[in-house]
């Protein structure tokens, strides 16, 4: 009974530390839910540091159902290159449409700053009546996902690819449940680092300094989702699947 149980442990924790390690590592590098998460939390007044627990809480509910999908026998949608380029194309268009909405927002001074002074921030999110689409944390983190291509080649190739060698499945739910816990646990740790920093690292900027950062994050926005747009055009099938199948 005792070896049962130890040799249970092992196994959770050898697919939960794995998994992990490299949800950290894609999770770390630039991308829309990042310049995302950087965005919605400079822009909170209130409890901003929590923006990168909301936003990667709609990112795993929408990574549960594909893994839920890619168990059913799915993954061959995703591989198919009409549908990134699908993805592409409608994903390109909702970054573009963001980040253009808050450079519009810097530029007629639509974005509430009186966060930026420490003594007043007694006052409420004067934003809080925006609580639908992108402004919702929970429901931008699963818009922003679902528009990024490279997420969904990503769970088509480099996912599934370690669901099989650890034999993850319903029949073997422990394993199953190791891999989503620490997959997520490596988004929300380094989303609540980041949304950390940027709440309480940009109370002490002045508003032209906050302003440059968002239009920054913005403009990043922008050519990310033209770049995303443009690129599954670019090359063949097999050059575009098997080329982006090392991005997270």
């Amino acid at each position: 009974m005792l070896n049962e149980f130890v040799n249970f442990f092992s196994a959770f924790w050898l697919i939960f530390s794995f998994s992990f390690l490299v949800a950290l590592t894609g999770a770390m590098s630039p991308g829309p839910l990042l310049t995302y998460t950087i965005i919605k939390s400079t822009k909170t007044s209130k409890r901003g540091y929590l923006m990168g627990l909301w936003i990667i809480i709609g990112h795993a509910a929408l990574e549960m159902v594909i893994i839920i999908f890619l168990l059913l026998g799915f993954s061959f949608v995703l591989k198919n290159i009409i549908v990134v380029r699908i993805i592409g194309i409608v994903g390109g268009m909702i970054l573009v449409f963001f980040g253009s909405s808050i450079v519009r927002d810097v530029y007629l001074g639509n974005i509430p700053t009186d966060f930026l002074n420490p003594p007043d921030m007694q006052n409420e999110e004067t934003a809080a009546s925006k609580n639908k689409g992108l402004e919702n944390p929970v429901i931008g983190g699963i818009i922003i996902s679902m528009s990024n291509p490279y997420w969904w080649v990503w769970w088509a190739t480099i996912g599934l690819a370690f669901m099989i060698q650890f034999d993850i499945s319903f029949r073997q739910w422990p394993k199953l449940l190791a891999f989503f816990l620490g997959h997520e646990a490596g988004d929300l740790s380094w989303y609540l680092i980041v949304s950390t920093l940027s709440f309480f690292g940009l109370r002490y900027l002045n508003k032209k300094a906050y302003y440059g950062i968002l239009v920054f994050c913005a403009l990043f926005m922008i050519l990310f989702g033209i770049y995303l747009g443009i690129t599954p055009f670019l090359h063949d099938s097999t050059t575009y699947l098997a080329g982006n199948s090392k991005l997270l």
